[in-house]
């Protein structure tokens, strides 16, 4: 039957961005008709605007997506930053020293480990790139959804009626669709809140991403390209709330204190803001003519920068499933093409996403025999190159399957 679109997207976050864009600029999928269900689309900020708290660290992988989109340049222009080096050690040891593993990207021959960007300048670039591809931007939410064989019927808050062959829910977390088309979810609160800031260093940060290991929670500074440095502390919620409304001089001594000072004296230059953390999964990433991707998907505890990079690395495997299925002239929604995503998807994602879980409840423990077996264990993943070098390629997705629109142009 003739619908009124090919995919609508529900959702126009980073994520959600990324796939409407990614269906334009990808060749095999650049014929479908798209639109973009998105009440607050993204927008650039103009230049000299300061950066916002929201950033995220992009692996090469997500870089090589935003690149095949076309948004990578105003991504760079917003001041991406590169980071060359990470470190990471225990409480009880110190950063030079045991107890700790280094990555450095000249060991892997690589310019770089990733980038630390600004969420909005991505969403934004990525808005503007969708549009450019002809995506239909439509400024409205889901109301309802009803599935046929043919098609999916769809009803805007605006009660706008739409039909197309496939829906993707990219709607985040607490995702509409999801619920609407009855997928269960599973997960656990981790009893953490991130706090969340910008904050002067003393020392340069040196292009190097920091986090320490703490009995309460990991501690990460990530390096941004005006030399702040960006702050996600996850700890207990009754200390997040203490730590956000300590004095600016009070705070400055907790987080110097608890970063163990390795970029000397920090001092606070943005507001803070907290936010619960929480492990969550859904049963299935499908139903008939419903693909999810994401963090409609799946949320992972932010220790190891990996949530975006999961749920871009959904789209680009959505993106070569559909890819394929309209080269052999399939149906788009059709559900053994969708089935094929889940598969795959669920293949990476639930081993990243158990590795991430392990370690935090590995890491956020005070217990002397785990603390000595921590730092044991870091400092022998340090001296055993060839496996630093797995463990750094498959965070920057340069290992397993890679989809063919994240694949070295």
């Amino acid at each position: 039957m003739k619908t009124d679109f090919d995919v609508i997207i529900v959702g126009g976050g980073m994520v959600g961005a990324a796939m409407a864009a990614l269906s334009g600029a990808y060749a095999p999928t650049d014929a479908l008709r798209v639109a973009m269900l998105e009440p607050r689309p993204g927008v650039v900020p103009p230049a000299g605007e300061p950066l916002d708290l929201r950033v995220s660290a992009l692996s090469r992988a997500s870089q090589r997506l935003l690149e095949r989109a076309g948004a990578w340049p105003q991504v760079v222009a917003r001041g991406a930053c590169a980071y060359q080096r990470m470190v990471v050690w225990d409480e009880r040891a110190t950063p030079q020293g045991a107890g700790a593993i280094r990555f450095d990207a000249a060991e892997l021959g690589e310019p770089d480990l990733g980038h630390i960007v600004e969420n909005r300048s991505v969403q934004g670039a990525l808005t503007e790139r969708a549009i450019h591809h002809g995506v239909t931007l439509l400024r409205s939410g889901l109301e309802s959804i009803e599935v046929r064989d043919a098609a999916a019927f769809v009803v805007t808050t605006e009660g706008r009626k739409l039909s197309a062959r496939l829906v993707v829910g990219a709607d985040g977390g607490a995702s509409r669709l999801r619920q609407l088309v009855g997928i269960e979810t599973r997960g656990w609160d981790y009893g953490q809140h991130a706090i969340v800031a910008h904050l002067d260093c003393e020392q340069s940060h040196e292009a190097t991403a920091w986090q320490r290991f703490l009995a309460s929670g990991p501690l990460a500074l990530l390096p941004l390209a005006d030399g702040r440095v960006s702050l996600v502390w996850s700890t207990t919620p009754e200390q997040a709330a203490e730590l956000a409304s300590l004095e600016e001089d009070a705070f400055s001594l907790r987080v110097t204190e608890a970063s163990a000072g390795v970029l000397g004296r920090l001092m606070p230059a943005s507001p803070r803001v907290t936010f619960p953390l929480r492990l969550m999964h859904a049963l299935a990433y499908t139903r008939p003519r419903v693909a999810l991707v994401g963090d409609a998907a799946h949320g992972v505890h932010p220790l190891a920068g990996q949530g975006v990079n999961l749920g871009l690395m959904d789209c680009a495997a959505l993106a070569e499933v559909l890819g394929d299925t309209l080269q052999a002239d399939g149906d788009p929604g059709e559900h053994a093409a969708l089935r094929r995503y889940e598969r795959w998807r669920k293949a990476e994602n639930l081993p990243a996403m158990a590795l991430m879980d392990g370690l935090k409840r590995l890491f956020s423990n005070d217990e002397p025999l785990l603390s000595w077996a921590r730092r044991t264990g870091l400092s022998a993943v340090d001296r055993i190159g060839p496996l630093k070098r797995v463990l750094i390629e498959r965070a920057m997705g340069l290992a397993g399957e890679i989809p063919a629109p994240m694949a070295r142009q």
